[in-house]
């Protein structure tokens, strides 16, 4: 059977598609971080050093990519907002996953960010692509937030 999902380079176009349908999840933690959906989107492809969207039957339905933090240091900000139909192809993901996460490392061999306590897709997701997601929860803006990470000594 044949991949219902692509990845492809990310593009301008692909902004209002995916965030029109942003899950309610990555919505609230765009929120915490004082962005829209809409915003944050726009910001990842301007800033990210590589950056992707994931469509489903030729639709955008997810955009994600790695912002360069510290170059000498090699630490980048990974990141991926989308829709639940993006979530439907879970097994997609496990399958695709591994092999962009290894090429966020390119650019940043280490990788970290935050992740809602509330987004467990997420959380699960990013555990099978080989994140440790700490236990200890942060708030901000009244959201809890988990650090995960990838790469670290």
């Amino acid at each position: 059977m044949r991949s219902r999902i692509a990845i492809v380079p990310a593009q301008r176009r692909h902004i209002n598609t995916i965030a029109n349908r942003l899950r309610i999840i990555d919505r609230e933690e765009c929120e915490a971080m004082g962005r829209t959906g809409k915003h944050a989107l726009r910001m990842g492809l301007a800033v990210s050093s590589q950056c992707w969207t994931a469509t489903v039957d030729g639709w955008p339905e997810a955009m994600f990519g790695v912002v360069v933090e510290d170059l000498i240091g090699g630490l980048g900000t990974p990141w991926f907002l989308g829709t639940d139909e993006v979530y439907r192809h879970g097994r997609e993901l496990l399958r695709l996953g591994p092999t962009f996460v290894a090429r966020l490392c390119d650019s940043s061999p280490r990788l970290s960010n935050l992740v809602s306590s509330h987004n467990g897709r997420a959380i699960r997701l990013l555990q099978r692509w080989g994140f440790t997601v700490g236990d200890d929860e942060m708030c901000v803006r009244g959201v809890a937030f988990r650090r995960f990470e990838k790469g670290y000594s």
